[in-house]
């Protein structure tokens, strides 16, 4: 599991959107993606901004310098780059040489992510963009959160790939009930929006009839009947998932959701190195469902269901670690992960050949 396995044309979460300090502020925002140091920024303007964070002279991190205006000055030997990421002044010298410069790097703000594009900067394309729409919409309500994992992000990936895992790693905060993992998935394509890309993803669809409701659902309110769930996904490249998920009691009308559990969560993994990953996470509740209490409330039952993944992932990846070629053995409940591995290795296969083209 290393960086072949790394699609570099696509757009990757380096931030929620309120984590990257305003222009008047003397902090400096950075962050790992894809093992690249890069440094974000907010110009005066009230654009974005993300640079190589690596100087070009000795290669020291300009996020140790300060702003300067629109530009950033490297707080090792003083070289001051602007926001295109060309050298503007270098001390003591009269001509400042044409290669001294640094990466940038296309950036966008969409729905409170802030995305970086990793690769050819001339292919970047916005209609790429995932449809996080609940991470900043009037009638949705979250908090949003930050997780760091010490493993791999496609074990991550698999993982939501995989909800059979509810019944058992949250069988005490999400899930509830064995029944989850007997569910069997409908699973289909999700088209692309461009012919450059037909599938840009997987979706998945698990309906879990006649349940006890989970004890996280026991917050919005006390059920006294069994719940027909449902989690409806798509899982997106280069590792994100959108969903609608959600209860209602067994005794009202399937189009009553009255006194329905409705949920959309936007959950996203920016690998940081090949063994580390960055998790950007939120689920939302409808406005008029819940107040504050309740947001908070949902953020607390996601932080520790997200601490019962890590642990396990964690686990599993120190037991692959001690037999990296050891086989697994696929099962039927693999199958969403699967596919969604194809798809990747199918994208990063036509990313390599027109390299060498």
């Amino acid at each position: 599991m290393t960086h072949s396995l790394w699609l570099k044309n696509c757009w990757y979460v380096i931030a929620w959107g309120h984590e990257v300090p305003p222009a008047d502020s003397a902090e400096l925002f950075h962050r790992t993606v894809l093992g690249e140091p890069i440094l974000v920024y907010r110009t005066a303007d009230g654009g974005l901004v993300a640079l190589e964070d690596r100087c070009c002279h000795r290669h020291a991190p300009l996020s140790k310098g300060r702003r300067e205006g629109d530009c950033v000055r490297c707080g090792y030997h003083g070289l001051k780059f602007d926001a295109q990421g060309a050298c503007v002044e270098a001390p003591g010298i009269a001509v400042v040489p044409p290669r001294a410069r640094v990466r940038t790097y296309p950036v966008a703000l969409r729905n409170n992510w802030v995305f970086v594009w990793m690769g050819d900067p001339a292919q970047a394309d916005t209609a790429l963009l995932p449809d996080a729409f609940s991470n900043a919409h009037p009638d949705w309500l979250n908090r949003p959160g930050y997780l760091h994992y010490d493993t791999p992000y496609l074990l991550i990936c698999d993982n939501l790939l995989d909800f059979s895992h509810l019944s058992y790693v949250h069988e005490k905060t999400l899930g509830g009930s064995t029944r989850i993992a007997q569910a069997v998935p409908d699973i289909e394509a999700v088209p692309g929006p461009t012919p450059a890309w037909p599938q840009i993803g997987i979706k998945v669809s698990r309906h879990v009839p006649d349940v006890p409701a989970p004890p996280f659902y026991q917050r919005f309110r006390s059920f006294d009947t069994h719940l027909d769930r449902w989690f409806v996904y798509e899982f997106l490249l280069p590792g994100t998932l959108l969903m609608h998920s959600g209860g209602r009691p067994v005794t009202d009308a399937k189009d009553d959701l009255s006194r329905a559990v409705q949920l959309h969560s936007c959950q996203t993994l920016t690998p940081e190195t090949e063994t580390t990953t960055h998790y950007f996470f939120q689920q939302s509740h409808r406005r008029g469902h819940g107040d504050a209490t309740m947001t908070q409330s949902i953020y607390d039952s996601l932080q520790g269901a997200f601490n019962e993944d890590r642990d396990m992932i964690t686990a599993q990846h120190r037991n692959l670690q001690f037999s990296p070629d050891a086989p697994m053995l696929p099962l039927a409940m693999d199958a969403a992960l699967l596919q969604f591995r194809r798809l990747l290795a199918a994208r990063v296969e036509i990313e390599r050949n027109t390299q060498v083209a």
